[in-house]
């Protein structure tokens, strides 16, 4: 198991300031945190559930 995340920003991100950074190397979670302030914490989301999330967005700009 990896102790440390590996942060990443969505390619589709503008650098409008308004992102998130999430990391996919934690078996089973997404940690999900601001871009602009890792102190206020991270969310972390069963990896299921971030995939039901992202599907359930992509579908809607669709």
């Amino acid at each position: 198991m990896t102790d440390s995340p590996h942060w990443f920003t969505s390619s589709y991100s503008n650098n409008g300031g308004a992102c998130i950074e999430v990391a996919t190397n934690i078996p089973g979670t997404v940690p999900v945190r601001d871009t602009k302030d890792h102190d206020a914490g991270t969310l972390t989301f069963r990896t299921n559930s971030w995939s039901a999330f992202v599907q359930f967005v992509s579908d809607q700009s669709a």
